[in-house]
Formats: C-alpha cells, structure tokens, sequence
C-alpha cells in the first residue's frame, strides 16, 4: 500500500502547496479582475474547494475559486454569474447548501464570508454568523451538530444553531468527516497528512497505523475513503483501523465526494467519476 517515503513526501508537498494556494489574503478570485474575467479560461473552475450533488435535482456541483457551478446536460454552468470564492461547501438538503469563503469583487461584503446559506442552489446566499471573521476551509454536519474550521485561527468550531459557535480545538488541518453512524466521533486530517479521531471529550488521537491522507469522505458508516497527495485512493472498512489501496485519482486531489454508487473528485487534471470505489475514473466534461 505503501509509496516509497521520496516519492509520498514529494507528492504531499504538491497538495500542501494546492491547499495553501486555495485562498488569498485579499479574498479575490485567482485571475479574476474587476470585470469578472479570468486569466485561465481553459479551467472552467480554477482550484475546486467542494464537491456535493443536490438531491433537488441529481446534479453535482462544484464549489470552486471562481464562483459554484452546476453541472447540466451542456458541462457546467456559473451560478448567477457570481465570482465568490467558496472556500467551503456542503450539501444540507435539498437546494439548501452552506458554505464560506470570500465575496465577488463586485459585491459589497466583508472579506471573510463567515458561515453563509443558500436555499435555492447558491443562485442567493445569505451570512448566518462570524461574516468578517471566519473564513471556513471545511465544514461537517454531523447530526444536530456543524463542525468548521475556521482558517483564519486554525481552530475547529461547533454549533447547534449554525449561530452561535464554540472552540473544539486549534491545529492546522485539510478535512474534517463525521461518522454516519455516530455523529460525535469524527477524523481529521492536518496539514501532515496524519489522521486524528476526535474523541468524545474534545482530544485528539492519532490513527498511528493509517496512511497520510488530506482528502476524505465517510459516504456510509462501513465505508470511509481518502486520497494521498499523490491522488493514491484508500479504503477503510473498519472505521480507519486498517486500510486497502484501490486505485488512483489522477493529479493531486482537490476534492471528494460520493453519491450512492458514483464517486466524484477533483484534482489539478480536473474533474472525475468513478462507479468501481476508485478502482478506475472517467474524466467529467467541464462544458
């Protein structure tokens, strides 16, 4: 299962770099000016922050430097035409999602977007809380709870009512995943690679044995997958005590997600599905 240490640390160096790159200081899109074009129109996207299909419609949607995107029978599309940086992204329900980032250039809005909500497939989006504080790099609903991590502070957050937060832990991290079946038990990933449970009572413990990972997802309560920096694809059936290869995403990995049968997931190649766990992926056109 293993790399050679040279090649992995080379690898993870590559992802480190793309996840630091993800976000600049001053919110604004990477080759976007103030007329909302781009430097780097062959990537449709730019660096993909989140990935979530919408049960409203079946559609995936990708969450990226240059705004969020739907995909439709012609590629994808920009939603509202809106360069917002969304530097978080997960699917809350039907047509609701929440997120985090920076605002378009053109519009009128504190740097750090905070936790924002939109309920009608990001065509609007709406601040709930810390807007000028936060600038969410990855959130985690788990039950009743939301889990974030705010950038900014290197701090994991929770709230019950997407308002009011309180400080899990600090340390710099990439992922943050809840167990379906137990919402308080959750991984994280840090900025290593090394993956960390979080007990019940708020301190981290590494996964000693498990293989550095900086993406994941938990699709099911008897399925957990992350990818390696060198886009190497890792299962778990055992809730992360031990760990199967099963294939590899091409480039270093971006994003993640899985809908039933189908997984998706970005990297610096672009984007990909996968209908074998990872075994084999199939590019998704951008339009």
């Amino acid at each position: 299962m293993a790399r050679p240490a040279r090649i992995r640390a080379a690898g993870w160096a590559a992802l480190l770099l793309l996840v630091s790159a993800g976000c600049t200081s001053d919110g604004t899109g990477e080759g976007q000016d103030a007329s909302g074009s781009t430097a780097h129109a062959e990537n449709v996207f730019g660096h993909v922050h989140g990935l979530g299909v919408n049960p409203a419609d079946d559609r995936l949607y990708v969450a990226s430097h240059m705004g969020v995107f739907r995909q439709t029978d012609q590629g994808f599309r920009r939603i509202a035409d809106r360069w917002q940086d969304t530097m978080a992204f997960t699917v809350a329900g039907p047509d609701h999602f929440l997120g985090s980032g920076h605002p378009d250039t053109r519009e009128d809005k504190p740097v750090h977007l905070g936790l924002i909500e939109t309920t009608d497939a990001a065509e609007t989006w709406t601040a709930l809380s810390l807007e000028g504080e936060a600038d969410f790099h990855a959130l985690e609903i788990a039950g009743e709870r939301l889990y974030g991590y705010d950038s900014q502070t290197a701090t994991l957050k929770v709230t019950k009512d997407r308002r009011a937060w309180s400080d899990v832990l600090t340390a710099p991290l990439l992922d943050v995943e809840a167990d379906p079946a137990d919402p308080a038990s959750l991984l994280l990933a840090d900025q290593r690679g090394v993956l960390m449970r979080l007990d019940a009572d708020g301190r981290p413990s590494a996964l000693e044995d498990a293989p550095r990972l900086g993406v994941l997802d938990w699709p099911t309560s008897g399925l957990l997958v992350g990818l390696g920096p060198g886009g190497e694809v890792l299962l778990s059936r055992d809730r992360g005590a031990t760990w199967e290869r099963n294939g590899r995403l091409p480039g270093s990995p971006q994003a993640l997600t899985s809908d039933g049968t189908t997984w998706y997931a970005a990297s610096d190649h672009g984007l990909f599905s996968s209908t074998d766990e990872g075994a084999t992926w199939q590019p998704v056109p951008q339009g």
